[in-house]
């Protein structure tokens, strides 16, 4: 694994993270009270002995930049390193990454300046485990040029994805973005005997969808890129490359899925806190990192608590939480209600961070965290987030979509953005 490279696909504007992408990269979302969805995919490098990792991005990567800086720091006697590589400007282009596949041209020239045997290109918002290792040793004992991983789903989920057509030895021979089609969906079922080897029941009508995970030969990858005007690797180089290279299926069978919108993000948090969770964040000798902090232990005075996770750093006092996730530094008073809700936290405590002429001429300006009798129902509070005394943000309607002076509903989840201020007695 020392020779293998990995790029890790950071997005773009994160349009369907907002407004949790209004002030951060997308990978940079919180996660869990104490991680970031960055976090995923690269303590899966790290587990599978990847330490050579490149990160692209190009919107609103400052607190990003700061978190891998604090976090992935390799000791002197290994060459390991996490770096960001931003859309930048140079003599050849002055554009932003057009696609997955533009964003890995453009920076081809710095992935590729090391000596890499594979390359590993990744997504940054998927929730799975996945020890690389043995996917590099499937790509080179089936002597591929490109290895796609592939996961197995359902009638009803296949049409919302893209589905891969192969061969009993997993060759891949044809590929459809999203089909609609009933014809066209029937040519894609996949042979039961690909995961012959695998310890798992494989019931028929299942098709393959692809994850976003490709390991390639570096002068394949090159070769592929080739094309300009090809930007996504899904709708554009892995179809042109069906054919003209040996394209290998990888299949996956353990936990995977795509936490890149606000209802899969909200109910992938939410999920953590079950008695036996899908996706578990605890499993022996393979840890999700995150950065370090020096934090005091949870305090729970007088409260009822079910069906949670709380995060050191907390305080929470004569409060009820239900099926939700607190995170680092969060602050619950009196009398206050927590129902389905995921709290990311603060990013400091009450007085630790100077405040602006602005919040000076605020003289009701809440503290930090949620107030005293407060009922919260189905939000997400996103990071240093002040709430008054006595506001209520009720359960919205599935589907509901609108967008207020601080706060935003989503597929009826409500969001409250990083910084925000609900006034006292506010009712949402």
């Amino acid at each position: 694994m020392k020779y293998v490279t990995a790029v890790i696909l950071g997005g773009g504007q994160g349009k369907r993270l907002l407004p949790l992408t209004l002030q951060r990269a997308k990978p940079a979302v919180g996660f869990a009270g104490k991680y970031r969805l960055i976090d995923i995919p690269i303590s899966n490098c790290i587990n599978s002995g990847i330490k050579r990792v490149f990160l692209l991005t190009q919107f609103m990567s400052a607190s990003l930049h700061r978190h891998i800086m604090q976090t992935y720091q390799f000791d002197t006697f290994t060459d390991g390193f996490v770096d960001v590589l931003a859309a930048e400007q140079t003599h050849q282009s002055s554009d932003w990454f057009q696609g997955t596949a533009d964003a890995v041209r453009a920076t081809l020239n710095h992935t590729t300046y090391f000596k890499a045997e594979h390359i590993l290109i990744l997504s940054g918002d998927h929730l799975y485990r996945m020890n690389y290792a043995d996917l590099i040793n499937f790509h080179q004992s089936h002597h591929a040029d490109i290895t796609l991983c592939v996961y197995p789903v359902t009638r009803e989920q296949a049409p919302e994805l893209g589905l891969l057509k192969v061969d009993s030895s997993g060759i891949v021979k044809e590929f459809v973005e999203k089909p609609r089609d009933t014809a066209v969906l029937e040519q894609f079922i996949a042979p039961e005997a690909l995961f012959k080897s695998k310890p798992v029941s494989f019931p028929s009508q299942r098709f393959l969808a692809s994850m976003g995970i490709y390991v390639f030969k570096p002068k394949v990858l090159a070769d592929t890129l080739a094309h300009h005007e090809q930007k996504d690797f899904g709708k554009e180089i892995i179809p042109a490359a069906i054919g003209n290279f040996r394209i290998m299926a990888y299949p996956f069978i353990g936990h995977w899925e795509d936490i890149g919108t606000i209802k899969s993000f909200f109910e992938a948090n939410l999920a953590l806190a079950k008695s036996s969770p899908a996706f578990p964040l605890y499993c022996p000798g393979w840890p999700i990192y995150a950065r370090s902090r020096s934090l005091p232990p949870i305090r729970v005075l007088r409260s009822g608590i079910r069906d949670s996770l709380l995060v050191e750093g907390s305080d929470i006092t004569g409060a009820r939480i239900a099926g939700s996730i607190v995170g680092m530094r969060s602050i619950v008073r009196e009398g206050t209600c927590l129902n389905k809700v995921v709290m990311m936290g603060a990013d400091f405590y009450e007085g630790e961070q100077v405040l602006s002429s602005w919040d000076h001429q605020k003289k009701d300006l809440p503290p930090l965290g949620i107030g005293r009798f407060c009922v919260i129902e189905k939000a997400i509070i996103d990071k240093n987030v002040r709430i008054g005394d006595e506001v209520v943000i009720r359960a919205q309607p599935p589907g509901k979509e609108f967008h207020g002076e601080n706060y935003w509903v989503r597929d009826g989840i409500t969001i409250i953005p990083k910084g925000a201020i609900i006034p006292p007695e506010t009712t949402i």
